[in-house]
């Protein structure tokens, strides 16, 4: 009798934990499948459809006038918005004053930890407040009208260039950066 009640808890013992397996499996196939098709059809009607990005909302130095981007509907700029929307950016400039054309446009380093997808267009003309992606990782904005040959993407464009030109000049060097700083961040 009591090896039989030995055997009979042993067996339970292992067959009990391995009951809920099938059930768990069929729930995760099922999880997986219908995210498959949510991610099939976001990635279907954003293809096809005309999808209206978020306003971004740009400021040179901690204490700088705001300017609004309006992202252009490309890949890049979607993925620039979505980042933005999870976490406001503050990007240091890859240089002040010591590159060619740094009289009408200036380079924003992005942290490597985000990656984009990019086809960079060969662009010769540029007009003030245009906002490009460039490879490796950086924000390019034209301050003023420009004639550039260079590979850039464009995700958006300032919808007001006001005081752009001074903004991008007067921008401070940050204390505890040591650099000029740009916030970008969700429009308001």
């Amino acid at each position: 009798m009591i090896k039989r009640l030995f055997t009979i808890m042993i067996v339970a013992l292992i067959v009990v934990p391995f009951t809920g397996c099938g059930k768990q499996e069929t729930a995760t196939q099922s999880n997986t499948v219908s995210n498959s098709n949510i991610n099939k059809s976001n990635t279907k009607s954003g293809d096809n459809a005309t999808v209206k990005l978020p306003d971004l909302q740009i400021r040179f130095g901690p204490k700088g006038n705001e300017y609004t981007i309006k992202m252009d509907n490309n890949d890049t700029a979607k993925q620039i918005a979505r980042d933005v929307g999870e976490e406001d950016w503050n990007l240091p400039i890859y240089h002040f004053d010591d590159f060619k054309n740094s009289d009408v446009m200036q380079y924003y380093d992005i942290a490597s930890s985000y990656k984009f997808t990019s086809k960079p267009e060969n662009v010769t003309s540029e007009k003030a407040g245009e906002v490009y992606y460039s490879d490796p990782n950086r924000i390019v904005i034209f301050y003023q009208d420009a004639k550039v040959v260079g590979k850039y993407m464009r995700v958006g464009k300032l919808e007001n260039t006001n005081g752009l030109k001074e903004a991008v000049k007067n921008n401070p060097v940050v204390e505890g950066w040591s650099n000029k700083i740009i916030s970008i961040s969700p429009a308001k």
